[in-house]
């Protein structure tokens, strides 16, 4: 099984290297976008460096140098596997990046901004399912959503908002303004794909409340809080159980507890931020 996982994991990751390659080369440079992150840093400074400088860099060069410290801290803080598949996604991007070839679908900016950017989310959340990272902020916002408990692609987005005015300032404003779109697609997408760091609390009125509880731990390993009150309609006795999961972890959850009790009433609940002891499961 591990084996298997293993394998899984490797082709997730490469498949997401292969698609965020291949829509830098006819998307992202095909609008001349700046797509956020340490990709779109490392075009920044492919750009400033040629126009200004009249200096060639590769793509490869530049985003192994700059993904180099995130990558040791993600080595010592986050997981050694993780990293070594983050890694590998960052290698095998950047190779393609330069080595296939580009052509042009569409010439309209709007429509690469967004299509691009929706390409952009699917090839990152590509290599979140497979506990492994595009790079560069990912490797930050991963950092802080362990640290933290919260979910901080926002921050990451306003983060690359900061750099992309910068390249408005060196190459002007639509191509910048453009980018902007791009990454608040590839953001939204992220958010709608990939959940692992968003929390969802449930409220579970039902009459089996260990089977219930147990039901939770086997899918989450999240422990519950159990209250006793009385339902006002019919004046019985009833039990509550409160317990907050990943949002990836909800509706298997609440399909595990449907077959346990199909009466059980489930009131599920966005939960924006929690302190304390909450259990993630490992990267690696």
């Amino acid at each position: 099984m591990k084996q298997k996982s293993d394998i899984q994991r490797l082709l997730l990751v490469l498949l997401g290297a292969f698609v965020m390659a291949l829509n830098i080369r006819i998307f992202v440079r095909a609008g001349d976008m700046f797509p956020g992150g340490f990709n779109g840093l490392t075009l920044l400074i492919q750009r400033t460096a040629s126009q200004y400088l009249h200096i060639e860099l590769p793509f490869s060069l530049i985003n192994l140098l700059l993904n180099a410290a995130p990558a040791v801290i993600s080595f010592l803080y986050i997981g050694k596997k993780f990293t070594l598949y983050s890694g590998l996604m960052i290698v095998v991007s950047s190779i393609l990046t330069d080595l296939l070839p580009g052509f042009e679908i569409t010439s309209d900016p709007l429509l690469i901004s967004i299509f691009g950017g929706i390409i952009n989310g699917c090839a990152i959340s590509l290599c979140l399912f497979a506990n492994a990272t595009s790079g560069g902020t990912d490797f930050i916002a991963i950092f802080f959503s362990e640290r933290k408990g919260i979910d901080t692609w926002n921050y990451i987005f306003l983060g690359n908002v900061a750099m992309l005015i910068v390249a408005g300032l060196l190459f002007g404003w639509d191509k910048s303004l453009y980018s902007i779109i791009f990454q608040f697609a590839s953001t939204q997408i992220l958010h709608m794909l990939y959940k692992r760091y968003q929390k969802q609390t449930l409220l579970i009125i039902t009459d089996h409340p260990q089977e219930i509880y147990q039901t939770i731990r086997d899918n989450t390993h999240h422990d519950a809080t159990q209250f006793e009150g009385v339902g006002c309609y019919e004046g019985q006795e009833k039990h509550m159980l409160y317990s907050v999961v990943s949002a990836d972890e909800a509706k298997r959850t609440i399909d595990g507890i449907r077959k346990v009790d199909p009466a059980a009433f489930i009131n599920c609940l966005k939960t924006e931020q929690i302190t304390g002891r909450f259990y993630n499961r490992p990267n690696d």
